[in-house]
């Protein structure tokens, strides 16, 4: 996927990516959080431009249109991820863990996390 995902859009993604089942816009609307007051309108621009984007997909069911995702949720995050290591980081994950745990952005549970993954890492 080379097309960037803005903000907005993914909350609109999120909605999509948690059901089991291609939704309707206003289905959308209804999943996302009300204090963002977000009109179907809205929702259908949001749409628009991700189905332009190839990250959705969309069929006719009669009148109206049934969105799904197009890229599974994992997939954009391993992208999202690999770019932001790859900007920052010079392509290297250890200095991004450096960073977090300097700004005390790593909780004990962050660390026993990491331990366990390298631990199942190592040969």
């Amino acid at each position: 996927m080379s097309e960037r995902i803005s903000e907005a859009e993914l909350v609109v993604m999120e909605a999509l990516w948690s059901a089991d089942e291609p939704l309707t816009a206003a289905e959308v609307t209804e999943r996302i959080d009300a204090s963002r007051e977000w009109s179907d309108r809205t929702v259908k621009t949001m749409l628009g431009r991700l189905l332009a984007k190839g990250v959705l997909a969309h069929e006719e069911d009669g009148r109206r249109y049934l969105y799904r995702p197009a890229v599974a949720r994992e997939r954009y995050v391993a992208g999202e991820s690999r770019r932001l290591v790859d900007r920052l980081f010079g392509g290297r994950a250890a200095p991004l863990v450096a960073h977090l745990a300097e700004g005390d952005g790593l909780t004990p549970d962050d660390i026993a996390e990491l331990e366990a993954l390298l631990k199942e890492l190592r040969p």
